[in-house]
């Protein structure tokens, strides 16, 4: 396989790679974007860079940095920027939850229960319906669940790299869908409201406002992954020859069935209690004006809710099972989750003073209605119009694999570009979540990619980013096929894609 290299793919995808690690980091980017915004804005306010709003007639102008004014913006701010942009402290809050969920070995026994438990026939959709539902937890199926898929499927007889290729076309691939809200939902959506504020500053986007397209997808997905795997990955692989022995997997302990039947009991206890507060018409998280759950306590409160959900099983099931003793142990468990965000709350620092010095400027509104005339102006709306941004999204992913990082790259100039041409924030950011997912499992730049190689190598040799590319292409290429197609189908439907979340904006 290592000869396959040679091939016309793997050179393309050995120069993919190539560029893509000549890039600088991520962090970088923005801070470079940043200047360029601060330089640009100059340039084109000496240009009398100005554009109309198609709403109002408003002329628009750049705005200037380049000046004392600009200079003095830009220091003055520089905390509030960071310290108030929206995703950085709906991720920060989520993941604490998630920590001590993940620290107290809770998510681990779920997924061996939900593999384990399963009939050898449905072993493939099990592990690609857990894939999906693992994203939730952030990293937990890809440390987890994709090397317990090779084992499984060793253990049963078939090949254990098309178990690892199904758990991982579903923790990566399908890494937009799921049947629970996850922290990446809050952390896009607190994206999307910042630069939707840029065409009405009044526009809310709530951490669920895909989440109607997202439970539909979860099955989707599953189906999709199942198929693949069984039809054409595993044919290609053949019978497993590899000096790997099947190992056993550990199975449920006494302990861990009982920790799992307390954190079960506290989820639903939780989930009563949720229900008390959102289902009578008195609950306390409806919205205290209207008595609606759209815009209520609840929906704008998601984060919270996610932190309890995951804390509180988390806390009930280490202290159940002795693997949190203490009020320490949770603290630590909190902690631990905090030193992998490090590198990410660097990057947002920089990301929030991008996202508000294009905003600041103009230049980003200027650029979004030029940009809607010259797509009307060609004919390209519609349904072409959000094919091709799910393509743009797709191709994106192979020189930069954070779903947040390119969002808020590409989020400044479509979600206003969209607006203007009548699509919701929502609808472009599910588009979006499509590219993005779909070519997870294909880009060297995906942030566990090399894991996933290692994992590849344990059971050949060679292996190496080629076997993994080649083994997750099918995945890659269908998925981007038929999910976009069913988009299509939901668009021409007219469905929502979330709770008050519409395809078009009122008036078109």
């Amino acid at each position: 396989m290592a000869k396959a290299k040679k091939g016309f793919l793997y050179r393309s995808l050995d120069f993919v790679e190539w560029v893509g690690n000549k890039l600088p980091h991520p962090a970088t980017l923005f801070g470079l974007f940043a200047l360029f915004v601060v330089i640009g804005s100059g340039i084109l306010a000496v240009m009398e860079y100005v554009a109309y709003h198609p709403s109002t007639g408003e002329e628009i102008r750049a705005v200037s940095l380049m000046n004392g004014e600009g200079l003095r913006r830009i220091v003055t701010t520089m905390v509030t920027n960071f310290t108030g942009f929206v995703p950085l402290g709906t991720v920060l809050v989520a993941m604490l939850g998630v920590g001590v969920a993940e620290g107290s070995g809770l998510l681990s026994a779920i997924l061996r229960l939900l593999v384990l438990s399963a009939p050898k026939r449905l072993i493939t959709l099990v592990i690609v319906f857990s894939g999906v539902l693992s994203n939730a937890a952030s990293e937990a199926g890809y440390v987890i669940l994709i090397p317990l898929g090779a084992v499984i499927f060793m253990t049963i007889g078939r090949h254990p790299l098309a178990g690892m290729a199904a758990a991982f076309a579903g923790v990566s691939g399908g890494y937009s869908a799921n049947l629970v809200l996850g922290t990446v939902d809050p952390l896009l959506s607190g994206i999307t409201e910042e630069v939707a504020k840029i065409i009405d500053p009044g526009y809310l986007v709530n951490p669920a406002a895909n989440y109607y397209f997202m439970i539909v997808s979860t099955f989707l997905v599953t189906l999709m992954g199942t198929w693949v795997t069984e039809k054409i990955v595993e044919p290609r692989l053949g019978t497993y020859d590899g000096d790997e022995k099947p190992e056993s997997v550990d199975r449920l302990t006494a302990l861990e069935k009982k920790g799992l039947m307390a954190a079960g009991i506290s989820s639903l206890v939780l989930a009563g209690l949720l229900a008390l507060s959102i289902v009578p018409e008195w609950g306390v998280l409806r919205d205290p004006e209207s008595g609606g759950i759209l815009h209520s306590p609840f929906l704008r409160g998601i984060v919270t809710i996610i932190f309890v959900v995951f804390l509180v099983p988390g806390v009930v099931f280490g202290f159940v099972t002795r693997s949190l003793k203490n009020d320490t142990d949770v603290i630590n468990a909190m902690g631990k989750s905090m030193k992998g965000l490090g590198v990410y709350i660097v990057l947002v620092f920089f990301a929030a003073q991008f996202v508000a010095y294009f905003s600041w400027t103009n230049v980003g509104l200027i650029s979004a209605i030029q940009g809607a005339e010259f797509l009307k102006s060609i004919g390209l709306t519609g349904i072409p119009l959000i094919v091709a941004f799910v393509f743009v999204a797709g191709a994106m992913n192979m020189f930069m694999g954070s779903a947040s990082a390119k969002w808020a790259i590409m989020a400044p100039i479509f979600v206003p570009m969209f607006m203007l041409l009548g699509y919701t924030p929502e609808l472009t950011q599910a588009a979006y979540r499509i590219g993005d997912s779909c070519t997870n499992v294909i880009t060297p730049m995906m942030s566990y990619f090399a894991l996933i190689v290692a994992f590849a190598e344990k059971y050949q040799k060679d292996a190496g980013i080629g076997t993994v590319v080649a083994l997750m292409v099918p995945y890659s290429m269908i998925f981007l096929v038929v999910w976009t197609i069913f988009l299509i189908l939901w668009m021409l439907l007219g469905i929502p894609v979330g709770p008050g979340a519409g395809l078009y904006l009122p008036g078109y």
